[in-house]
């Protein structure tokens, strides 16, 4: 579902990604795991067509990051470290905002509401604006938004980033039932977490691929 080959990504003199290559099968949690500023983020960025690599490519569900980018954005989820939320919009709000953004509308757009809300706990709070949220329910909506269109394959972007040990838990396991029929990648520092949610695990370091396999 996810194959990128040789990567590379320049920031004026300075290499975030070196000869990035490697491949998410359908259907797997694979976690991309390395220290901060190790690449993670702009391998996501460059995934998701935020970024344009200096070099190299990558197929997203079989589409061409640079030749076909509007594509690959109808296939995936992205769940950002820096949450994407409008702080003063309530919950339902801002899931129909970005599920009209998406192009649904009418029934499915309520379908995929309904769908979204159950998957992700966020029931209690439909009602609720953002910024009166706690931190775990923000991560829950910002999921659930990358997930309103029903995409084959969602990028996460260290979810559980700032959460308390009790928030990473019911994340890591919103996570694991996310993934039953979809592909997933996800990046974080933190050892524990790849041991905890992936089935594979690819370690980066210094803008190159140290590492890639079972735990």
């Amino acid at each position: 579902m996810i194959k990128a080959e040789k990567l590379t990504m320049h920031y004026g003199p300075v290499v975030a990604l070196d000869n990035v290559s490697f491949e998410v099968h359908e259907g797997k949690i694979v976690g991309l795991l390395g220290p901060n500023g190790a690449g993670k983020s702009t391998t996501m960025k460059i995934l998701t067509t935020y970024l344009h690599p200096t070099s190299g490519t990558a197929k997203v569900g079989g589409m061409d990051i640079i030749e076909k980018p509007l594509e690959v954005r109808k296939r995936i989820g992205y769940l950002p470290e820096v949450l994407p939320l409008y702080m003063d919009m309530e919950v339902r709000g801002y899931l129909e905002f970005v599920a009209k953004a998406r192009g649904l509308e009418g029934a499915n757009l309520r379908e995929r509401m309904e769908l979204v809300i159950e998957e992700c706990g966020l029931r209690p709070m439909f009602r609720k604006v953002i910024r009166e949220l706690s931190k775990g329910y923000r991560q829950r909506t910002a999921l659930a938004q990358a997930l309103i269109h029903n995409p084959d394959i969602i990028i996460l972007d260290e979810p559980t980033s700032g959460l308390d040990p009790h928030q990473i838990i019911e994340i890591r396991q919103l996570i694991r039932k996310l993934a039953e029929g979809r592909t997933v990648m996800l990046s974080t520092h933190i050892l524990q977490e790849v041991e905890a949610t992936a089935d594979r695990i690819v370690i980066i370091n210094r803008g190159r691929i140290v590492g890639d396999g079972t735990v």
